[in-house]
């Protein structure tokens, strides 16, 4: 569903990405794991188009990304941002609801509302919510209202950033299980990135480790314990001795 070939991005003297060779098979769930700042935010943001890339191909269905047309291409996406990005002075359906209220996948406000809704309760928010405001909801709930606006259009690949940052070990349990139901309920290809070894294993098929603007290591999360990879074994077990250097 998703390759990346041969991928760079700079900016400026910093190389950020020096060669990025990533491939996702339709219906996994692959999580990108690294230091802060190697990159991994700009990768998915070169898959957007948000950031073009210096050089490479980026292939979504076997069409190049470069040339595909904006609207249609990215109505196959949806988006958990890492820090929810909801709009304050908007109540919780409309921000649901957000991309069926205008552009190529307008539903009546009514229609949209109804989805927004039924959205809500599939990420365990009951009906009531849709009024509110993001200010007057938990760091969890407005975590549920970012995961019901990724899935609101129905995206067949759905990006998550730093998913379970701010919230305490329960409630990233909760959403760590809630993303994986949920992408394997509808058969979307996951992207993830985060720091959080338990949404490693709660939420991917397979892991790629980037480090140093390349893929350092790639492969099922059954292999991540027995990888043979030093910058791997250390990055999940947190030490400070390592190949990778702590800054202190």
């Amino acid at each position: 569903m998703i390759c990346l070939e041969n991928i760079h991005k700079s900016f400026g003297n910093n190389a950020v990405l020096q060669g990025i060779n990533v491939k996702v098979e339709a219906g996994n769930s692959l999580v990108i794991i690294g230091g802060s700042g190697t990159g991994k935010s700009v990768m998915l943001k070169c898959i957007l188009g948000l950031i073009p890339p210096d050089q490479g191909r980026i292939l979504v269905d076997g069409q190049d990304a470069e040339h595909a047309e904006r609207d249609a291409f990215l109505a196959r996406f949806g988006m958990l941002f890492q820090g929810g990005a909801l709009f304050d002075s908007l109540p919780v359906w409309q921000n649901v609801a957000f991309r069926l209220l205008r552009g190529a996948l307008k539903r009546s406000p009514a229609e949209a509302r109804e989805i927004a809704v039924e959205k809500l309760r599939r990420v365990g928010l009951s009906a009531d919510v849709a009024n509110k405001f993001p200010g007057e909801l938990s760091g969890g709930m407005q975590k549920r209202v970012g995961l019901a606006r990724a899935i609101a259009a129905e995206p067949e690949i759905i990006f998550f950033d730093e998913p379970t940052t701010g919230l305490d070990p329960i409630m990233a349990g909760v959403i760590n299980d809630l993303i994986r139901e949920i992408v394997v309920e509808m058969g979307a290809t996951a992207m993830t990135i985060t720091h959080d070894m338990s949404s490693v294993r709660a939420i991917a098929d397979k892991v790629a480790m980037l480090h140093n603007g390349v893929i350092q290591w790639s492969g099922p999360i059954s292999d991540i314990d027995q990888s043979g990879d030093p910058y791997l074994d250390q990055f999940i077990h947190g030490r400070a001795e390592g190949p990778i250097e702590a800054i202190r």
